[in-house]
Order: C-alpha cells, then structure tokens, then sequence
C-alpha cells in the first residue's frame, strides 16, 4: 500500500501545459452533436444500421453500428458535460474556488489532497503520462497545491470533472459528467487513483460539499428556494452539506424539500449503473421512468446540460414548486446538446455489467443455503425474481408493503398503485453497500435488512436462516 502522501495524485501546474490529451478531438465531436448534428452521412453508424427488411436477420451495419455506439457511448458518459459548464463554471463560478486566489479563483482552492480524501474524487491513472506516475511513486510533486488540480484537469484525469481552460492556459470554466456519481476506480495505483469502474457509484463522492464551495450560490438558491438573499443562501448550504458521502438529492431542485420530517437529511444513496438491462423502473423512487428517462432527466435537470426536456408532472407548484420556477417541465435550448446522446449513452449503460464478488467475499456453502431461504421461507423472490432479482413487469411496491414510511415515495409523481418505491436489482449488491441499505441507508448491514422484513411479514426466520440469506445477497 501506497503511503498517504503517494495516494493523492499531484502534478505541478507547469505539467499541465506539457501533455497532450489525444481523445479531445474525440470528445469534440461529441459535444457536436454526434452523427445527426456533425453531418455523418455514414448508415452503419447510426442505431437504425439494424434495422432489416428481413426479420430474420440483422441489417448489414448492425455489428459496426453496435460496436460504434458502445465506443460512443462510453465517451458521452466518461466526458461528455452537455454544455453543463454553462451553469457550474458560468453561473456558480464553481471553477474560482477550485483554483483558489493565488492563481487567480478566490479562497484557498482546491488541492488533489482534499479533493480526494475530503471531497472524494477519483482519478483515472490511464490518463497520467507514464512519466507523471512514476514522479507520483516517488513523491515527487505537490499534493496541497491547487495548481496541481488544474493540471489533471488539463490532462482529463479527474474522474467525471471536465476542465477548461482558454488558449493562455487559464482556468475558465468547469464542467460535470455521468461518470463523477456512477463510476469509480480501482485503487491499483494508490487510494482513490487508479483503472475506472464505469456503473459502480462512487460512494466516497460528497456532491453536496463540492456545490457549497461555489463563490455565487444565488442562482441555485433562487432556483431551490425561491430567493438569493444571504439567509436564503445559508440554508442552501445547510441542506447541501447535510448530505455526506456517497449521498444525492436529484428531487430538492423540484420540491424544494431540504430534510426529512424527522429532521434527517433527505438526500439518498448514489445508486449503480450497471446491471439495469431488462429491469423496467429505475434508482429508488418509482413513477419516474425508465434508465432512458433518466439519463435525460439527470443530464438536463441534475447535471443542468443544455437540452431539451419534457415532464408536463411538474407543472405542479404546489408539489414541485422549485421544478416550476426552473421551468422543468418544459426545457428548450438551442442547440439541444443532449437529445442526439440519449441512444448512445442507453446502450451503453445497458452494456455495464454487475461486477462479480471477489474470490473470499463470502462463504460459498453458506450462501448455498441462503437461495434455499431466499427461494423459500424468506419470500425474498417474491419481488426480487432470479434471475434479474427485481419485479418482472412493473418494479414498483408501496412503502406499506415493505414496512416503511412513504416520505420518499411522495416526493415522486404517482402512479396507478399510488407513491412507490423501485424493487432494485441485487446484482453487484457487495460493490454498492458501504453506505449502508435501501434508499437513504438505514439500514446499515445485509443483517439489518433481513431483520426488517423477517419482522414484516412474520416470517420468524431463524439466525441461522438470516446469516445464510445475508451470504447469499453477499454472492450476487
């Protein structure tokens, strides 16, 4: 293991200027437009390329155009910001605080020191020249300085953090990606530095933290809250930094409900995007939609890309007051910068896998009787049908029916049955734990949760019958 000054990645502010990033023109291409918009007239690079007369068969294209939008894919999600930096480098002027004043921002900037052991970034080594990691080997740069950040920004190696910068090398805005919630790495060159995890959440990322730090708060706060005065703006804050490590409020910028009644936070756990094909509903609170709708939703109103957006639901100021005052319901831009993504990035996403439990994780014999309780006794399949573990059909039960209270569910539009919430898919359950269970993890183990719903439904399942049921949730 890496000591703690070789676990936070640095380089000096005069590297930044030194490497090339060979995928930029790449990245270009897609803040473009992709196919529709950048004038490729090419068939098989189009989703349609498999489409056939015959149905029998595949259109000629179709293994090139599904190879090609996975690439592509890949890419949106990884660096692709949708013109987000309009808003969180333009409006929040988020980029001045992580440069700090010494370097032209304002207050003492942001270290890779900080920005991976307090706000809990990622950084991808594939994007460090080879040079670069062997001089972080061997504590060879700087790990407080901020000039530091500007450099793998400048070098795209902040995971889900887009910098840019104008032709002097200055720091001009700052942008946001799929990947800064939904992807992770692998800690193979140090904590927090290593080979990307695309789908697995990044449970350390503290979102709320990294907002609060944005110098001009007012345009958020007016939005949210419905004013921009400074008390307006501390309570802003207050709700941001409520929520902590490896939690997200995608609903407080449409209801403007900051905490629960019992006075918690009401942010929830940053949820995986691997492992959804096949599933129907998607992330905790049901009556939304499906991974499509969400890609647009995040992408327009979570991570304020410009696109264009439609959702009639929150045409409602009595239930989503603060969705009304952003005009949710109803967002056009020109140019549309997300529409053309949304196939792309969908089959993407659908490609990422549940990852596998490592070899040890869990003890085999164990998690052997385990399906026999989650098969039997436990009623577990009821809902969580093998072999996706979640609803076939309709993914969706009410709280009442899983012995919780609905604060959460209501925050979401109804459905026919009423607020609910998503049955989630269990596949790669040990990689998605460390905040605890459920929605806003109260329940902090496997053990917990078997205790829930054995008390639930009367089930009376034996220790025994709960340890084996918790190895097995272990092996998904």
């Amino acid at each position: 293991m890496q000591p703690i000054g070789m676990a936070v990645a640095a380089l000096t502010f005069s590297l930044m200027l030194t490497f090339a990033t060979p995928a930029d023109e790449v990245r270009q291409n897609q803040q473009n437009g992709w196919n529709q918009q950048n004038g490729d007239k090419d068939h098989d690079d189009k989703p349609g390329a498999c489409e056939s007369q015959s149905v029998d068969a595949p259109g000629p294209g179709c293994a090139k155009a599904l190879v090609r939008l996975f690439e592509q894919g890949k890419e949106i999600f990884r660096f692709d910001t949708f013109g987000d930096e309009d808003y969180w480098g333009g409006m929040l002027q988020l980029h001045k605080a992580v440069e700090g004043a010494a370097l032209g921002g304002v207050g003492p900037g942001v270290s890779p020191r900080t920005a991976l052991t307090v706000a809990g970034l990622k950084v991808d080594v594939d994007a460090l020249p080879g040079d670069v990691q062997a001089k972080l080997r061997h504590g060879k740069v700087d790990l407080d300085s901020p000039a530091t950040t500007l450099a793998l920004l400048k070098l795209n190696g902040v995971v889900g953090v887009k910098g840019f910068f104008d032709t002097d090398g200055s720091f001009s805005s700052i942008g946001i990606t799929c990947a800064l919630c939904h992807s992770t790495v692998d800690d193979s060159f140090a904590p927090g530095i290593g080979k990307r995890l695309d789908g697995w959440p990044n449970q350390d990322l503290n979102v709320g933290l990294i907002v609060s730090l944005a110098p001009n708060l007012a345009p958020m706060a007016s939005q949210v809250l419905g004013a921009s005065d400074s008390a307006t703006i501390n309570t802003l804050k207050k709700v941001l930094l409520s929520w902590g490590p490896g939690f997200y409020d995608a609903e407080v910028n449409l209801d403007a409900i900051g905490f629960r009644p019992d006075g918690k936070s009401a942010a929830t756990r940053i949820p995986a995007a691997y492992g959804h094909l096949g599933e129907d509903l998607h992330t905790w609170t049901a009556s939304f939609g499906d991974v499509t709708y969400w890609n647009a939703f995040v992408a327009n109103l979570q991570m304020h890309g410009n696109g264009n957006f439609n959702d009639e639901r929150f045409n409602d100021p009595v239930k989503y007051p603060a969705a009304v005052r952003g005009g949710f319901f109803k967002l056009r831009h020109d140019p549309d910068q997300v529409t053309s993504k949304l196939a792309p990035l969908h089959y993407y996403q659908l490609s990422l896998q549940a990852p596998t439990p490592p070899a040890g994780s869990f003890d085999p014999a164990a998690a052997k009787r385990g399906e026999t309780v989650f098969n039997g006794r436990g009623k577990c399949s009821g809902c969580h049908m093998p072999p996706l573990y979640t609803d076939a059909g309709y993914n969706a039960h009410t709280p009442a029916e899983m012995c919780i209270d609905s604060f959460q569910a209501d925050r979401g539009p109804t459905g026919a049955i009423g607020s609910t919430m998503v049955t989630p898919q269990l596949s790669g359950l040990w990689a998605r734990s460390k905040r605890g269970f459920f929605h806003d993890g109260r329940f902090p183990t496997l053990l917990d949760v078997a205790n829930h719903y054995s008390a639930c439904f009367n089930l009376a399942l034996h220790p025994d019958e709960k340890s084996d049921l918790v190895e097995f949730l272990k092996s998904r």
